[in-house]
């Protein structure tokens, strides 16, 4: 089987597995990779994202299969963009009741 086939058919939860063990040197249940494992890991997460991800983050593959750049500029629109989509939200207030009992676990050394 070839390296475009693999990559056509490979499903989403297998690229999941080869990112985390390419990123961290281990497999999502902890065995260590070894570096060819780990090499041939990042060469088929590159092909997939340039192939399934239409993605145009910073530092991933674009879908000429080139890595994607940006520079300070776009990078700095993007998250203003993106700030500006997330609406902020007030804290949560805790409960009154909850509290009054965590205070009364709190150990006091005031009989010293």
């Amino acid at each position: 089987m070839n390296l475009h086939s693999t990559i056509e058919h490979m499903p989403e939860e297998m690229y999941l597995r080869l990112k985390c063990a390419a990123e961290t040197g281990k497999w999502p249940e902890g065995t260590v990779v070894d570096q060819a494992q780990r090499d041939t890991a990042l060469q088929l997460t590159m092909a997939y994202q340039a192939k399934h991800l239409n993605c145009d983050e910073m530092l991933t593959i674009g879908s000429d299969g080139q890595m994607v750049h940006k520079n300070k500029r776009e990078l700095k629109a993007q998250f203003s963009t993106a700030a500006k989509d997330t609406p902020i939200t007030a804290c949560a207030k805790p409960n009154t009741e909850s509290e009054s009992s965590v205070q009364s676990n709190i150990a006091h050394f005031t009989d010293l």
